[in-house]
Order: structure tokens, then C-alpha cells, then sequence
């Protein structure tokens, strides 16, 4: 393990931008994602365990959930690996935030703006053309122009940016090479830019961390990186049987593999369901 945590841990990544006495990096990280756009001068942390709205139904846990001091709600969203249906995933988390809105009585369907930011360490869609970013609005289809600022969502696929430190050329480019390399880098790149890189520098250090975070950050990185090496593993056997008994059977049985190495290091299971796209009942089964 290197100097600086992780972000792409469920630890590390809220431990930066999940928690109200360090707002300031997630402010100035969405700043620069909006660049041009609007300026966010404060958030405020919502519930990101969202119930049910139905009994049936199983409830939502965003890895961050905000709103803006102008009323935008924004979730925030880390995957490590492609799943299936990601888009229609993202697109019910969405959906989810704008139907809370709704309020009882009479009601003029008035809604807050609900933006999503999902971070992938996976490419979303192979055939499409390789691009760190892309912006989903909802736009009339002939001309373009914008239908509604209401919905938008902001993929970043992590694995299409290749950019060396002295090719970045902005500071959201800036930020998602230090997201993208923290855990490798011996110093933090782009302090004399921006003073919020040394505050950040500071804060992912492992150096500064409590003994009680440090043990919390280093068992969630232990399983991090046997997940990964599980997974990887998993999707070698299951890609070799796909090939004589299909691919999604393989990568079926591959998630079943992971999501059983994964009880049996005790993590929780809506850890595990976020993991491999298994649903709690599957998990069960296992």
C-alpha cells in the first residue's frame, strides 16, 4: 500500500467527500466538474439510505447523497465494475430521487434539479467512442436545445483518461488523475495550482489518519483487493466456460464466486449486492 488511501474504496471515497467536515473538497471537485456553469457555494448531506416506496420493494443506498444551497440534489456514485444494466441502474437512482419529492395533498409537481455523478473504473459502452466524460441531458431530439435542466447525469469512465501529470490541461482533468493514481503517487501533484490539492493531500494521507480509521481503511482495502483478485479470477473460469456454455452463464457463476468469497470474509451484504449485482436474495442462497 502507498502514502495516500485509496478513493475508490467504500471507505476512502466517503471518508473525502462523504462527510460535512470536509464538504469543502466534494464543493470544489463538483465546482470544477460544473465549471462555467453555475458556482455551488454549499451543500448539505442528505440521507443516502432511501427507503423503500414500497413494502416490496428493496431500498436504495447512494454512496453520497447532497443537496446545493441552490436546490440541486446530487448523488454520487463509485463503481469499481461493470455490471449489468448500469444505465438503467443510474437511471432508476435518479428516477428514485426525483419520485421522494413528491409531496402530500395538493401539489404543483414543482421539482428540485437532481444531477448524478458516477465515477467507473469500467468502460460503460465498448462500441461507443472512448471519452473520459459523458453528459446525459434531456434535450429535444431535432434541434438539441435543452427540454428541461430538471435531470442530468455525468458519467466518467475512468480507465478512457490517460493523460500524464503535465497533460492536464483543467482542474477537473487535474482531479480525476489524482483520483485516478492517488494510491500509487509519493506526493500530491498540482498544490501550487490549487490550494484545495494540499488539503486533500493532507487528509488522504494515511499518516494523519486515527488508529481507528487507519484499521477501518486497511481491513476495507484487504477486501478491495481480494475482491479484485477473486473477481478477476472468476471471470477467468467463467469467460473459459462461457465459451462452451455461454458468456452469461460464466460471468453468472463468476459473481456467485465472488459474492461467496465475500460472506466468507464478512462483508455485509449490501456491500456485496453493490459489488456484483446480485440481488439479497441470491446472496442468500449462496
Amino acid at each position: 500500500m502507498g502514502r495516500f488511501i485509496n478513493p475508490f474504496t467504500d471507505f476512502g471515497f466517503k471518508f473525502l467527500f462523504g462527510r460535512e467536515v470536509e464538504k469543502e473538497l466534494l464543493i470544489d471537485f463538483l465546482n470544477d466538474l460544473l465549471v462555467g456553469e453555475h458556482v455551488i457555494t454549499d451543500i448539505r448531506f442528505l440521507n443516502n439510505e432511501q427507503p423503500p416506496e414500497v413494502k416490496t420493494e428493496r431500498g436504495l443506498i447512494y454512496d453520497i447523497y447532497c443537496v446545493t444551497d441552490t436546490g440541486e440534489r446530487i448523488i454520487v456514485e463509485m463503481q469499481n465494475r461493470e455490471q449489468p444494466y448500469f444505465k438503467d441502474r443510474a437511471l432508476f437512482y435518479l428516477s428514485r430521487a426525483i419520485t421522494q419529492q413528491a409531496k402530500r395533498g395538493v401539489w404543483n409537481f414543482q421539482l428540485d434539479a437532481v444531477y448524478g455523478v458516477f465515477f467507473m473504473n469500467f468502460v460503460m459502452d465498448k462500441d461507443m467512442p472512448s471519452k473520459i466524460r459523458t453528459d446525459v441531458v434531456l434535450s429535444d431530439r431535432d434541434t438539441g436545445k435543452l427540454f428541461s435542466n430538471k435531470f442530468r447525469q455525468i458519467f466518467i469512465e475512468l480507465p478512457n483518461f490517460n493523460k500524464e501529470e503535465d497533460e492536464c490541461e483543467n482542474d477537473f482533468e487535474r482531479w480525476i488523475y489524482i483520483l485516478k493514481h492517488m494510491d500509487t503517487l509519493d506526493r500530491m501533484p498540482f498544490k501550487a495550482r490549487k490550494a484545495v490539492f494540499e488539503r486533500l493531500e493532507k487528509l488522504a494521507s494515511k499518516a494523519n489518519m486515527t488508529q481507528e480509521e487507519r484499521a477501518q481503511y486497511e481491513e476495507e482495502w484487504k477486501v478491495y483487493n481480494d475482491y479484485f483478485n477473486t473477481l478477476d479470477f472468476a471471470e477467468q473460469k467463467g469467460l473459459q466456460k462461457g465459451l462452451q456454455k455461454g458468456l452469461q452463464k460464466g460471468l453468472q457463476k463468476g459473481k456467485e464466486e465472488t459474492a461467496r468469497n465475500l460472506k466468507e470474509l464478512g462483508v455485509a451484504d449490501d456491500i456485496i449486492m453493490k459489488s456484483t449485482g446480485l440481488s439479497k436474495e441470491e446472496i442468500e442462497k449462496l
